[in-house]
């Protein structure tokens, strides 16, 4: 990745360059799945080197609640605290093999995704949600056909205020991840790449 400057995260940007000869362009004729092509730990090996920023590696502090552990998809992203409203407002929409990544800033306090929310995902053909914050509904997220990792159970709902931000950088545990990045998750963790795979 040519480094060109600073976001407003504090992230670099630039132009991207292809880094794996595996790296194909999303359209029409070639719909992205939600099941990944590769796993994060074949990942982690070819890209361990990386120094461009185009993979990242997310803390290994997300729990799995949802029925898929493997997903994979574009990334579309929130950022809310203590509120679900664009959360609610954005998996209500056709996901179309999305992964809805919400910086929820850590928050334990209130409960992000609950089980309604996460069957409308699956309805909504979501590939996956990842909360940096917590979730609810155990029996309900386990039983809804999307992946869902979060930090961890909140019983206590959100007061919803209309409050978020849609499709911006977020940081996920300190790691910057962009709308139209794509992100792989399964048993061994998340990774957040540049391009899919």
């Amino acid at each position: 990745m040519a480094r060109t400057g600073r976001d407003g995260m504090g992230a670099w940007h630039g132009t991207v360059r292809a880094f794996t000869p595996h790296v194909h362009a999303m359209n029409a004729a070639n719909p992205p799945s939600n099941q990944p092509s590769a796993n994060t730990c074949d990942l982690g090996d070819q890209f361990k080197n990386d120094t461009s920023g185009a993979f990242r590696a997310l803390p290994p502090v997300f729990k799995n609640y949802g029925a898929r552990v493997r997903f994979a998809g574009p990334v579309s992203t929130v950022r809310c605290l203590d509120d679900n409203s664009v959360v609610k407002a954005a998996l209500e929409e056709p996901g179309a093999g999305r992964v809805l990544v919400v910086d929820g800033g850590g928050s334990l306090r209130r409960a992000l995704v609950g089980g309604n929310i996460a069957a409308g995902a699956a309805k909504n053909g979501w590939a996956g949600v990842v909360v940096d914050g917590c979730v609810r509904d155990t029996a309900e997220l386990a039983a809804a056909d999307v992946g869902i990792r979060a930090l961890g159970l909140m019983p206590l709902p959100t007061d919803r205020k209309n409050q978020g931000l849609r499709d911006v950088v977020v940081q996920i545990q300190g790691v910057t991840v962009r709308p139209g990045e794509w992100l792989v998750a399964d048993e061994d963790g998340i990774v957040v790449l540049s391009a899919p795979v």
